[in-house]
């Protein structure tokens, strides 16, 4: 027999269960909590969820889902927040899909996530900071799919990685790589044996055995530094003292123009100048301590000048025979045994190459070499140890002269035979190797190495307009620039394994004529005359393209 009472107390206790079941469905605003469905083209288990042939990333998944796969999905692109509203995920799988995108941030809000696996996809690109935040990750598989590089760094922040799968992927071992093999190096985490499938020169190689100096990855420019409004037609660097200067040979303004370097500016500033009239060639040389400058000059005569540091000016001490030098064109300096010597090539019709010697107290001329050979340039040189004169001109094929060293006189030794109207010449090395670059106005510039016995041609180069040809060295990098009047400049690089130059870079000069190198501060400069623009110097700046 029941009791009333109790019949009463059982109803209205189980009208108290129904009631707080059902405010536990209720939010504060009165809309009714249902349990988070499987997304239509997913299949959802306790802890998992398998999505196939879905065009996008779904938003929402039940709760307890820590494992989402995708499998044949109609999209190409993981975006960035993709997966922000599942925080949750632990495992995140993509196979056979038509990815070739992982945009940046696209795994952003997963900070348990722990396997990522992108594999049997057609992923060609990610972006640098595709992986950002995923700090907990060890296992990330990358496998299969149409990598040819991986942006630098994209590792970074990963720390907890063990395992990393990059098989089956198309990737170019290049300086755009070097740093995979640095951080392959450094890492705790494990990576399967993968293959370079280029360069050729790594081609098939496995990446797991290269090292970071595999690679070559400086490459060198010369950047526009400086412009100096002033033509000009000849430029030498030297040294004296403990500094280093430049000057430049100005025909129309009349001038030798010293500049030196402001340590403060960080640029070339104006030194000193020397008055002089129609000027060609300014050279500077230091004997014993002392600065002298032979300034050429197509009118007026040519002249010798000395440095007075007491004074702290120039001043002539000497004018040169202007019956042998009546139209000066070049000029070098050298010295042989203890001695000092500077040659004047001479190009007009009456005058005379020669070479002058320093006495002590002046310099006297000590050999004229031939006349009416109308020389354009000479170049100093050792040929197997022994010192010889190049000189062109436009009459003659180049002559080369060889150093009696008992008769103390240049003594003409060959000629280098098909090679008229070279404007110059200007010499090189190479690992010992001599090599010559000859100038030719119109035709067919070119340079030549030296077999033991003559001089052979390597290499040609168009020349329309070029009056220089000037080999220059910096460290372990050789250049040859091309000058021209009608085009841009060009320079070309030494490559060891042709055994030639190749075209490195073009510079817009206006009319060059010279140029020459100065090294100040640990810095390289290219100083480019003009003749008929705004002189340049241009810096030589190492470029890593692992960077």
């Amino acid at each position: 027999m029941e009791y009333p009472g109790r019949a009463v107390r059982g109803w209205k206790g189980w009208t108290l269960l129904v009631w707080v079941a059902a405010v536990s469905f209720v939010f504060a605003d009165g809309r009714r909590v249902r349990p988070t469905r499987c997304p239509a083209g997913c299949t959802c288990t306790k802890d998992n969820a398998l999505c196939e042939n879905v065009r996008s990333v779904p938003h929402t998944f039940p709760s307890d889902v820590v494992s989402l796969s995708f499998v044949k999905s109609g999209f190409n692109e993981i975006v960035g927040g993709s997966f922000v509203h599942t925080p949750a995920l632990q495992l995140l799988l993509f196979t056979a899909n038509s990815l070739d995108l992982i945009d940046e941030d696209a795994f952003l809000g997963l900070p348990h996530l722990e396997y990522l696996f992108i594999e049997n996809n057609k992923i060609a690109s990610i972006s640098p900071n595709a992986f950002r935040g995923l700090k907990t990750l060890i296992h990330l598989s990358l496998a299969y799919n149409n990598l040819e590089t991986l942006p630098k760094d994209v590792f970074k922040g990963m720390d907890a990685l063990t395992k990393v799968d990059l098989r089956g992927n198309n990737l170019i071992c290049d300086c755009n790589l070097k740093w995979l093999v640095e951080w392959m190096h450094l890492t705790n985490a494990t990576l399967d044996q993968i293959y370079c499938s280029g360069p050729p020169v790594q081609q098939g190689k496995k990446i797991n055995d290269l090292l970071p100096h595999s690679f070559d990855c400086i490459i060198a420019e010369f950047a526009s530094y400086q412009s100096l409004k002033f033509e000009s037609i000849s430029v030498g660097a030297f040294g004296f003292g403990e500094d280093q200067y430049v000057v430049f040979a100005q025909p129309f303004a009349g001038t030798c123009s010293f500049l030196e370097w402001d340590h403060v500016e960080m640029t070339f500033r104006t030194y000193d100048t020397i008055e002089s009239t129609s000027t060609v060639v300014c050279k500077p040389t230091v004997i014993d301590n002392h600065l002298f400058v032979i300034v050429a000059q197509l009118f007026g005569g040519s002249h010798i000048y000395k440095r007075d540091t007491s004074a702290n000016k120039f001043i002539k001490i000497q004018d040169i025979d202007i019956l042998k030098i009546r139209k000066p064109n070049d000029i070098e300096t050298f010295a042989i045994d203890g001695e000092s010597f500077f040659v004047i090539a001479d190009s007009s019709k009456a005058g005379s190459t020669t070479v002058y010697k320093w006495n002590g107290n002046g310099f006297y001329s000590h050999q004229s070499l031939h006349p009416w050979f109308r020389d354009t340039d000479v170049e100093y040189l050792e040929i197997s140890n022994k010192p010889h004169l190049i000189l062109s001109s436009s009459s003659q094929r180049p002559v080369v002269y060889q150093w009696n060293r008992s008769q103390k006189q240049f003594e003409r030794r060959t000629d280098i035979p098909d090679m008229e109207d070279v404007f110059s010449v200007k010499h090189f090395r190479v690992k010992g190797q001599l090599f010559i670059c000859l100038t030719r106005f119109i035709g067919d510039s070119k340079v030549m190495r030296w077999d033991g016995a003559m001089f052979k041609e390597v290499q040609t180069f168009p020349s329309r307009g070029s009056m220089v040809f000037q080999p220059v060295s910096i460290g372990n990098w050789q250049y040859a620039i091309l000058g021209s009047d009608y085009s841009l400049t060009q320079v070309h690089q030494w490559d060891a394994e042709r055994g030639q130059f190749v075209m490195s870079q073009e510079l817009n000069i206006q009319a060059p004529r010279a140029f020459s190198l100065v090294s100040i501060d640990d810095r390289v400069f290219l100083l480019a005359s003009s003749f008929k623009g705004t002189t340049q110097i241009y810096e030589h700046l190492m470029i890593d393209l692992s960077n």
